[in-house]
């Protein structure tokens, strides 16, 4: 039974006050994904409202990716994992008319990625090492076509999605591999627009392969110190970028 001592002042709609009572219910109680809410009826009673408002907070739990809701016998709402995929979305759609740019999300980055890269160390696996090794290598062969470029740009971001996924720490997981949803939305594809920034894919490259050996060899604090030129260096062509993007832009509306 969700405790009434968890329910929030009724200055809020009837429906609301159920979803944030059930969260609080949820983090107090430590529950984890695939256990089950109490059924409507207890709900109903518990909260003294009408089954229609109890399926209105029940929906708006569906929508957040909170809960499952399951007919039949053994159905009823039950505790789900919200995906990253979706939580990336809310929080960039936030973001959409804020329009952060390239320097912007670089100053976070540089924030981030140094300590992601220090805390991965221990925790990659020979199969995460291998990884990182193709993913270096798909950016060393000399692009030919924009789809190549493009995957090569995007490759160089998974090497960073891997170490934030690996790193044991679900704040600065979720916001690495989100700064880098963010620059490939408002980096790579204005990159697009420009010709191959080699220097700056030689330097990545150089970068990386320094944080493989970093990695191998157990080194955590030259792999942060490492990321932390990487992500300057990033900073300073991507700052480049933004000038030639003006140019450009300014160029073709003129």
């Amino acid at each position: 039974m969700i405790d009434k001592s968890l329910r929030i002042p009724k200055r809020i709609k009837r429906s609301d006050q159920i979803v944030e009572s059930v969260k609080r219910w949820v983090a107090q109680n430590k529950m984890q994904p695939g256990d089950r809410l109490p059924n409507e009826r207890e709900l109903m009673e518990q909260f003294d409202c009408s089954k229609g408002t109890v399926r209105e907070a029940l929906k708006s739990l569906e929508v957040q990716g909170l809960v499952s809701i399951r007919t039949g016998p053994n159905g009823g709402a039950l505790l789900e994992r919200v995906p990253y995929e979706k939580a990336s979305e809310l929080l960039r759609n936030f973001l959409h008319f804020e329009q952060p740019s390239g320097p912007d999300i670089y100053a976070l980055r540089t924030l981030v990625e140094p300590e992601i890269a220090m805390l991965a160390t221990p925790r990659l696996s020979p199969d995460d090492l291998n990884a990182l090794v193709k993913l270096v290598e798909k950016c060393e062969e000399e692009p030919e076509t924009f789809d190549e470029r493009l995957s090569q740009r995007i490759a160089e971001l998974d090497f960073h999605v891997l170490l934030a996924q690996r790193c044991g720490n679900a704040m600065l997981a979720f916001i690495g591999r989100f700064v880098n949803d963010m620059i490939r939305d408002l980096v790579i594809f204005k990159k697009s627009a420009l010709p191959e920034q080699r220097e700056f894919s030689c330097a990545n490259i150089a970068y990386h392969k320094q944080l493989i050996e970093a990695f191998r060899e157990g080194k955590a604090e030259l792999a942060r110190d490492l990321m932390y030129e990487h992500m300057k260096s990033a900073e300073h062509f991507n700052k480049e970028l933004e000038g030639r993007l003006n140019q450009y832009f300014l160029g073709v509306t003129n």
